[in-house]
């Protein structure tokens, strides 16, 4: 390989010895870093191995290809071939037993000098040598050598037939009778033994590959293609050949020799070196000319071609092992895509895994696996104190958890849905709270506004605000004050509308908070209760709950100093009072606090320091708007305030927006960020119109998570979801999909039409009756004709399920139970078999036994059901 790249051969019985073939011949010998094995003066091959020289071999000049001895005795047994067609048996400073010394310097010579490309050793019959030479004129270019054969001059032997050595002659160290010449007038490239038989090899010739059979040397099987160089054998799936032309790769099938089934991407360089990774199936690894990176060709899920027109798929990609050009790898024999890579220029050798593609899997109740070679990881939670409160838990579990405690079925006390979830989100609460003030709304309420009451409820405070009229304006006194205020107050009964839904007042025209801040004081929400008060214009009021919070348990002294500071409040727009106020409220760290002072000392109809204070609630500050905001400004800052919502999907808006399109598109930007498919399904189902719930968004998300509680195995709580949605959308209740109808007049057998059907893929279900205090039928209604009779009772269908008088033996007490069940009468059968009976006695029968109660029938029932045999999460 004089004056060529070096190449690297791996030994065979040896998995931690390979060779460089450069000018010479050097063995290496890799072991981890620092162990015995390896002393002052190794190289480095990675952070862990290093390779130790073990011998260097300089006798053999001109070398152009290399191959290593199969077997191992003798174990480092090598065929060398040389620039002048000469084959040579060489070793690398191994102790020789007497058959080695015998095989070590012998040569093979062919008749005429050429080039020899390539050797190769038959896998089995490891006395046989194969030897690729260049074109001369009518000779052979395929040579097989029998390196076991002696020098005969007497032997006379016809080109293509086989040369047997049958004279027992002293031994030479040249032998010129090659046992097999093949491939006339040609030249050989490449060569590889096909290891699904031993006696064929597989020769890229100068324009076709051709199969050689040496059982009839007289045929062979060949097909005209360039691709003829590199020829490799997949040793994964023998019928898979890989062969290279300049920078294409062809992959062959041998079952169907005529075309390639695959032809890999075009490299802009010639290739050098293809090569099957031995211990991963179907991944190829390829390198061209002045490159620094290896790629790499999965095919491990190739389907075996059926048409002529189908081409398997593969997954592309590459590796780098360092930044300087390859001059060639090998794949390791045994260590898994494990590979040693030598550089071009400098020698330099580095060994590295080539890492698998990591499948990442999430189970349904967010566990998660991944898979890296033959190796199955499994994600587990770590147990370690102070883990849960410091990440987050995924939207999955809560979403979870929640179904567990059945969030959003409260229809009633609608906000206490909150709680079901944990009662820790703030959005979450001012969602089922808005969403409880619109059902009480449209529920106590007598609207004098046109259209449908309900709808306007629903249809959001943006709306409502917009169909004001009759807006009066008054200036009262502070209460518990004889000075008059000099703040405008608006009134008008949509404003009175939109305070109730804010959840400032409970009913009536007039503004009554008391209740309100009621609520607020026992919930310990002092500051916001103080705020309210003040907006009301009840500074004693505020006083007073500011008071009662310092003097609370856990509570804040600090509230006694704002109470006396709210004590001076003084309209003069020059008093010292206004002036510190104004400088110091920003200083104030609750923000209810920092509007009270902002609205003392705003000027009337200029209240940006609270409608903009985005720490305030949006439900107060779009009550404040609607008490002191003009009808020229409240519709302005509801929209703007709408569009700021939407945009960052802030629950708190659904009280603007309404459960409309506009509600819709917040909740779709609430979702986007969150992925709460429950609470946007749970929420859109709440006195929506029609039109909203066809929206195909909603659809989207009430589909979604129906999903995932069937993924859950939460099939009772989809069930009870289903219900819960037919009941306010009675538009999506499924119509009946399963009929029982008699087999001799055809007419259904339904009973009152109160069967409900239950679908299964392996058993199909249907009552007779609706309930079992009903009478049962046992016949036809329409033509009185015996229904079927049930395979285990022998009874006909249609009979209660129920202890059979006179009966001891417990396994005839099917039920297990006394009491009738509705299900139990219901008809069941196999859609494979049509055998069935009484479902109480189906599923009696398939907890001890596999095979269907019919006899004569092995049909195997209930395992046709993968999904039913599944015990549901939430059974308990």
């Amino acid at each position: 390989m004089s004056g060529s790249k070096p190449d690297i051969l791996w030994s065979p019985h040896h998995p931690d010895r390979y060779v460089i073939c450069d000018s010479e011949l050097g063995l290496y010998r890799i072991g981890p870093v620092g162990s015995s094995e390896t002393k002052a003066g190794t190289l480095p091959l990675s952070e862990e191995t290093a390779a130790t020289l073990l011998a260097i071999n300089s006798d053999t000049p001109y070398m152009k290809c290399v191959a290593w001895y199969p077997k191992h005795e003798p174990e480092c047994l090598l065929a060398v071939g040389q620039a002048n067609g000469r084959v040579v048996l060489t070793s690398l400073g191994q102790s020789h037993n007497s058959t080695c010394k015998e095989l070590v310097g012998k040569e093979f010579v062919p008749k005429h000098a050429r080039q020899c490309n390539t050797l190769a050793w038959n896998p089995v019959d490891s006395n046989l040598l194969a030897a690729g030479l260049d074109k001369h004129r009518a000779d052979f270019s395929v040579l097989i050598w029998d390196i076991s054969s002696k020098y005969s001059p007497e032997a006379s032997v016809s080109s293509e037939k086989i040369r047997l050595s049958s004279v027992d002659l002293d031994s030479s160290s040249v032998v010129t009778k090659p046992l097999y010449e093949l491939g006339q007038n040609d030249a050989c490239l490449s060569l590889c033994w096909l290891l699904r038989d031993p006696k064929l090899l597989l020769a890229g010739m100068h324009r076709n590959l051709a199969i050689f059979d040496l059982r009839n040397t007289s045929q062979k099987t060949f097909v005209n293609t360039k691709a003829i160089q590199g020829v490799t054998v997949d040793p994964h799936f023998h019928d898979r050949v890989a062969s290279f032309y300049e920078g294409q790769v062809a992959i062959w099938d041998l079952r169907k020799f005529e075309k390639p089934v695959l032809t890999l991407s075009e490299q802009p360089k010639p290739l050098i070196k293809v090569a099957w990774c031995p211990t991963r199936n179907g991944l190829l690894a390829t390198l061209t000319r002045d490159s620094n990176i290896i790629r790499l060709y999965d095919m491990q899920h190739t389907p075996t071609p059926i048409g002529d027109e189908t081409e398997p798929t593969i997954i592309e990609r590459s590796v780098q092992p360092y930044e300087s050009q390859i001059g060639s790898f090998a794949w390791h024999p045994s260590s898994q895509n494990r590979m040693v890579v030598v550089s071009a220029a400098n020698r330099v050798m580095t060994d590295f895994t080539v890492f698998e593609r990591i499948s990442l899997a999430w189970s349904s109740t967010t566990s998660l696996m991944w898979a890296c070679g033959r190796h199955l990881y499994d994600c587990v939670e770590d147990g370690a104190e102070g883990v849960d409160s410091v990440i987050e838990k995924d939207i999955a579990t809560k979403m979870r958890q929640r179904a567990q405690s059945r969030y959003g079925h409260d229809t009633v006390q609608v906000w206490k849905n909150h709680l079901l979830a944990g009662g820790s989100d703030p959005q979450l609460k001012s969602l089922w709270y808005d969403l409880f003030y619109m059902k009480q709304c449209a529920e106590d309420i007598e609207l004098k506004l046109q259209g449908n009451k309900q709808s306007v409820v629903y249809s959001g405070i943006k709306n409502i605000v917009k169909t004001t009229s009759g807006t009066t304006e008054s200036r009262r006194c502070w209460s518990g004050s004889e000075r008059q205020s000099d703040v405008p107050r608006y009134h008008s009964e949509e404003r009175c509308l939109s305070l109730r839904l804010c959840g400032w007042i409970s009913r009536g025209p007039d503004i009554d908070v008391e209740v309100f801040l009621r609520s607020l004081e026992q919930e310990r929400e002092w500051e916001r209760a103080a705020a309210v008060a003040l907006f009301n214009l009840d500074i004693r009021r505020a006083i007073q709950i500011l008071n009662k919070g310092a003097t609370a348990e856990k509570g804040d002294l600090n509230l006694n100093v704002v109470a006396m500071a709210l004590s001076g409040y003084t309209d003069e727009k020059s008093s010292l009072w206004r002036e510190m106020c104004s400088s110091l409220r920003l200083q104030l760290k609750n923000p209810y606090l920092c509007v009270m002072f902002a609205f003392l000392t705003s000027e009337p109809g200029a209240y940006d320091g609270v409608l903009y204070e985005s720490s305030v609630a949006v439900r107060d500050r779009v009550a404040f708007a609607c008490m002191f905001l003009s009808d020229a400004q409240l519709p302005r800052y509801i929209d703007k305030l709408t569009n700021e919502m939407k945009e960052a999907g802030n629950l708190e808006g659904v009280l603007l927006t309404g459960l409309t399109k506009d509600g819709v598109d917040l909740m779709e930007s609430y979702v986007d960020l969150t992925g709460d498919v429950q609470t946007a399904s749970f929420s859109m189902l709440k006195g929506s119109p029609g039109e909203v719930l066809k929206d195909p968004r909603v659809q989207c998300w009430i589909e979604n998570y129906r999903n995932l509680l069937d993924a859950w195995r939460f099939w009772h709580k989809r069930a009870e979801f289903d219900i819960h949605r037919g009941k306010l959308d009675p538009s999506s209740k499924p119509l009946a999909q399963v009929f029982v109808s008699c087999n001799f007049c055809g007419k259904s057998i339904s009973y009152s039409c109160s069967a409900m059907p239950h679908q299964g893929r392996g058993f199909s279900q249907y009552g007779v009756s609706g309930s079992p205090t009903k009478s049962k039928v046992t016949s036809c209604p329409g033509c009185r004709k015996p229904l079927p009779r049930c395979a285990l009772c022998l009874m006909n269908m249609g009979t209660p399920v129920s202890n059979c008088p006179g009966k001891s033996d417990e396994r005839l007490d099917l039920t297990r139970e006394n009491k009738l069940a509705q299900f139990n009468n219901w008809f069941t059968w196999c859609h494979n078999c049509r055998h069935g009976g009484h479902a109480g006695h189906m599923l009696s029968w398939f907890k001890d036994h596999t095979e269907c109660p019919v006899s004569g029938c092995t049909c195997k029932c209930m395992q046709l059901d993968t999904t039913g045999n599944l015990v549901p999460s939430d059974s308990s």
